[in-house]
């Protein structure tokens, strides 16, 4: 694990100000920048030292390896090695919350940190509108993990941002609240299949309508092939508790539809709504002082199987 930088001013730009970003980023400084998922840490993805900068952050294990972030299809080309599925994909939803785990190109100038010594590349076009302004302004592919201490929840704000990585990094592009809340969903292509590595903001449901097969599910997470397949992840501080219908003795409950709790993903059970809130809700908990969290069912269907699964990491036994 590397260690934390010396602390800094943070600065919070308003949207106005993507030229500032963007000068700061290809500076080789850190600025978190908001997508439709979460605000994520950008770095210049070809300055091995600043992606270095992202780990040390973040304090991210090094064999994590990072999503690049870029503007459209047609910039994959020059990083990866695309198959037919992969550009009918891209052409499907991008820009839009799906990460493809792609063959890495010779010469494609990326920090060998940010693929973690695999020959694979993670690469994503974010839909958010500042996100792809920012893109093109800079002119380099951005990687950028979420913008959050490693393991703790990610953040959907630019307030989550500065509460945990304030005098870390240069600055915070803030564009408010980000609308789907959960990270991208992951796929790779291996033997036998396009496989799942982590469920996420697209349903599992469009990409295999799309694809006309059903994903493998590969989410071992003793072997890291893609951002976010740690065990222990996206967790408050507090321990969490899941599928619980009432909350025991000094836990908070986290409710869902029927099951009521002092804070609510979503009253009328919609898992659109909780998918955009679950992040905003974990915050809340922490700001709470939360030490045991208690959190209703959510259905395993659509959205449910990415809210699930950040929860199930949420309790997993922490490697703190």
């Amino acid at each position: 694990m590397n260690p934390a930088p010396e602390p800094r001013a943070t600065l919070r730009l308003s949207p106005d100000r993507v030229e500032d970003a963007a000068a700061l980023l290809r500076a080789g400084d850190l600025v978190a920048f908001p997508t439709e998922t979460v605000y994520g840490l950008g770095a210049d993805a070809g300055n091995g030292q600043a992606v270095a900068g992202i780990y040390a952050a973040k304090g991210r294990p090094s064999f994590n390896p990072l999503i690049v972030h870029v503007p459209g299809v047609e910039e994959v080309e020059r990083l990866a090695v695309a198959s037919a599925r992969a550009r009918d994909l891209m052409a499907a939803f991008w820009p839009g919350p799906l990460t493809l785990v792609l063959p890495l190109r010779d010469g494609a100038g990326l920090s060998p940190l940010v693929t973690a010594g695999l020959p694979t590349v993670a690469l994503r076009a974010p839909a958010h509108p500042l996100a792809g302004t920012l893109l093109q302004e800079v002119g380099r592919p951005l990687a950028a993990p979420s913008a959050n201490p490693s393991g703790r929840v990610s953040p959907t704000t630019a307030d989550h941002v500065l509460g945990g990585l304030s005098g870390r990094i240069a600055a915070v592009l803030d564009g408010g609240s980000c609308p789907v809340g959960l990270e991208s969903t992951i796929l790779g292509f291996g033997d036998g299949g396009p496989r799942l590595l982590r469920a996420g903001g697209l349903p599992t449901e469009a990409l295999e309508t799309a694809l006309g097969e059903r994903l493998i599910l590969d989410t071992d997470p003793a072997r890291v092939a893609a951002p976010g397949q740690m065990a222990s992840h996206y967790a408050p501080r507090g321990v969490v508790r899941l599928n619980a219908l009432l909350p025991k003795p000094g836990e908070v409950m986290l409710g869902f539809g029927p099951v009521p709790g002092e804070i609510t993903l979503s009253p009328s059970g919609d898992l659109q709504e909780a998918a955009a809130n679950l992040f905003g809700a974990l915050h809340q908990l922490d700001a709470m002082g939360a030490q045991r969290i208690a959190v209703a069912p959510i259905p395993e269907t659509g959205l449910g199987r990415a809210i699930n699964d950040r929860l199930r990491r949420a309790a997993a036994p922490r490697r703190d």
